[in-house]
């Protein structure tokens, strides 16, 4: 019961907004609808081939080149952005007093079993696996295919 009459007093006081004393955010979207944007670009062999070589994925496929296409025209919606008179920001949470807490070591000296977990190891270190193994080239592809 006196929770209840507890409940229903704190509704009754008004909370005034909690307004920051300077905000990086403009409380308004800094946008505007322009002009219509040009259509698909094709994206051609040659920058397939490097995406492929850099990121390591495989474009084979139409869909994968459409998933492509799909996502450069969406990131080609930033260009579009005015950002004309907004500072650049560090954080979003830039406008708030964020407190650290103490770095305290509560356990240690567990080398050994975090050495259990590495599938292979050098002294007291875990050895990376090799990356950004190079795909076959566009001409050999097909060979490599074909063997598999």
């Amino acid at each position: 019961m006196w929770a209840l009459r507890l409940c229903r007093g704190l509704r009754a006081v008004p909370v005034p907004p909690v307004r920051a004393l300077r905000s990086a955010v403009p409380p308004r979207p800094a946008w505007q609808h322009g002009e219509p944007r040009p259509g698909p670009q094709q994206v051609t062999a040659e920058v397939l081939g490097q995406l492929e070589h850099l990121a390591l994925v495989d474009f084979r496929d139409a869909e994968g080149v459409e998933r492509l296409q799909k996502a450069i025209r969406f990131a080609d919606q930033l260009r579009e952005v005015n950002t004309d008179g907004v500072e650049p920001m560090d954080s979003v949470l830039e406008d708030r007093c964020l407190y650290l807490r103490e770095d305290d070591v509560t356990e240690g000296n567990c080398t050994e079993e975090l050495l259990k977990n590495a599938r292979e190891k050098v002294e007291e270190y875990f050895v990376a696996p090799p990356g950004n193994i190079p795909l076959p080239k566009v001409e050999d592809q097909e060979t490599f295919l074909q063997g598999s």
